[in-house]
């Protein structure tokens, strides 16, 4: 929960500052690619958020990492992180500034989980589909879960439709638990 209000607010906060400076573009370019690598390694979060690290010695390793690879107002947001002890949670920073920068271009982001593998005729028609429903353009992002049996799930920001056969069945089992039978 606290991960998700911190990346909101100094999400918002970052963006804000790179749109003031027409920096959403090299933002998009520089930060984007981050966020994966963040996600999959956090050994260099985990050592800036260490408190045995000196907070001096956290700012010259950012400032040497990134000093010359992103511009300096993302520098100066990194530094700002370590200082104020929220550098652990900038995946989801980053996340939420990517977000921002799809919301502004008129891009949303779904994922789609399915039992089986779409051909790209289904992933089309999805993508058209949720085009026609929300105005906006689509970014697909297709997943698998066999444990589905059949249907999908969709899922828009914070909103999940969830027409599975697994939770249909699930449903229907409640139902019938509910049931009394004299």
């Amino acid at each position: 929960m606290i991960a998700a209000e911190v990346a909101k607010r100094y999400g918002r906060a970052l963006y804000d500052s790179a749109r003031e400076r027409n920096l959403t573009i090299q933002g998009h370019d520089q930060l984007a690619p981050l966020i994966g690598v963040f996600r999959d390694d956090r050994r260099l979060i985990d050592y800036l958020s260490a408190p045995h690290v000196l907070e001096e010695t956290k700012e010259e390793l950012v400032k040497r990492i990134f000093g010359d690879r992103l511009e300096a107002l993302f520098v100066e947001f990194l530094l700002l992180l370590v200082r104020k002890h929220r550098i652990r949670f900038l995946p989801e920073i980053l996340e939420e500034v990517e977000r921002l920068f799809r919301d502004d271009k008129g891009i949303l982001q779904v994922t789609v989980t399915s039992a089986v593998i779409l051909t790209a005729v289904e992933e089309e028609r999805i993508r058209e589909a949720l085009e026609r429903k929300t105005g906006k353009t689509i970014e697909l992002i297709a997943k698998v879960d066999p444990s589905l049996i059949a249907g999908l799930i969709v899922k828009i920001g914070d909103d999940v439709v969830d027409g599975s056969v697994k939770h249909q069945l699930a449903s229907l089992k409640d139902e019938l638990e509910r049931v009394r039978v004299y």
